[in-house]
């Protein structure tokens, strides 16, 4: 009788053993699954120096580039598109673009093929980009306009014959001083705001987009007239300052880009669609997935948490070339910046040359 309870008791025991591991090992998988992801965010310096390359274009411009940043894969799709289709000008050109499934503000970087292009070759910027305008929005907002009063104190950003330059308070706006044409500006984006900005790693100076020099050029011009009438065009883009918003279309505009995670609301909203850990379907997309205005939502996609300077394509840069025709323009700053500066080239303008 002793014997029985003897190996009840161990055989008790070894039960219980067996099973406290386990519980412990279900409580630490709901914890890890409960627990908050780190919220990886850039500083305010960090996010100057990323808005440095665009902060002095326009105001639509910038609008168009922060919105299509959300959409990596389809800004490297538009640019090789662009290339297949060099042929393409004008009406015609709008026309077929009109037909693709990306979202809007990839179309609408098609009538500047020279800023698509920058952003395909720079890929790692661009995504970083689109990652800090999900993630931090405001702060991106507040950083074009800290470096338009940097630029604007040293003395190079000023309004002229190709744009107009507005201060209000705190809030520097500008536009095409032509509503038909619009002049992407020139610059070094590491010396133009005075005190030089460190480079952002691997950054490629574009042609036509950059000039060596601490100066501001105005080089190619775009027209707007064959574009005009898209739902997507030049003249739905733009900010609301105040409130630091992205206009799109009368309405504040949302991304819904698979590519980034919204981390604010990642707890709040949970993972939707593919959640694959890998960059969502893009393409063939249509409606609320591009554009749509609606309650703000992350993304569905998880990636990795990048390092505050790289982005989801980090290390993966492509090459673009875009030709054709466009207006040419002047320095307002003293004269044109030469030797040493990329000045050339057409590039495809939105209504070709008048």
């Amino acid at each position: 009788m002793i014997l029985k309870r003897i190996l009840a008791l161990l055989l008790c025991s070894s039960t219980l053993l067996a099973t406290v591991p386990a519980a412990f090992a279900d409580q630490t998988d709901l914890s890890a699954a409960s627990s908050p992801i780190p919220v990886v965010t850039q500083t305010p310096e960090q996010l100057q120096q990323l808005v440095a390359p665009i902060a002095l274009y326009p105001d639509a411009l910038v609008a168009q580039i922060l919105a299509a940043a959300t959409y990596p894969t389809e800004i490297v799709e538009a640019d090789r598109w662009m290339h297949q289709h060099s042929g393409l000008q004008g009406p015609e050109l709008a026309n077929e673009v009109d037909k693709e499934s990306w979202d809007p503000s990839v179309k609408a970087l098609t009538q500047f093929p020279s800023v698509l292009a920058n952003m395909d070759k720079n890929l790692s910027w661009t995504s970083s980009l689109g990652d800090a305008y999900v993630n931090q929005q405001q702060d991106v907002m507040n950083a074009v306009q800290v470096m338009r009063g940097r630029a604007k104190n040293a003395g190079n950003l000023d309004s002229n014959a190709e744009e107009k330059v507005t201060t209000q308070g705190q809030t520097i706006t500008i536009e095409p001083a032509n509503p038909e044409v619009v002049y992407v500006p020139e610059y070094d984006p590491w010396i133009v705001y005075g005190d030089p900005l460190l480079a952002w790693p691997g950054w490629y100076p574009y042609p036509g987009l950059f000039i060596a020099g601490p100066g501001v050029d105005f080089g190619l011009g775009f027209g707007l007239g064959f574009f005009t009438g898209f739902g997507w065009e030049w003249h739905h883009w733009g900010f609301d300052w105040d409130r630091r918003r992205l206009i799109f279309d009368h309405n504040t505009y949302i991304s819904h880009s698979r590519t980034f995670i919204n981390r604010n609301d990642f707890h709040h909203e949970g993972l939707r669609g593919d959640a694959r850990g890998v960059t969502g379907p893009e393409h063939g997309l249509h409606g609320p997935e591009h554009g749509f205005v609606g309650p703000q939502h992350g993304s569905a996609v998880p990636h990795s948490q990048p390092e505050p300077r790289s982005g989801t394509f980090g290390g993966f840069d492509h090459g673009g070339i875009a030709g054709g025709h466009s207006f040419r323009g002047r320095s307002s700053f003293g004269g044109e910046f030469g030797g040493g500066g990329f000045h050339g080239g057409g590039f495809h303008g939105g209504g070709g040359r008048r």
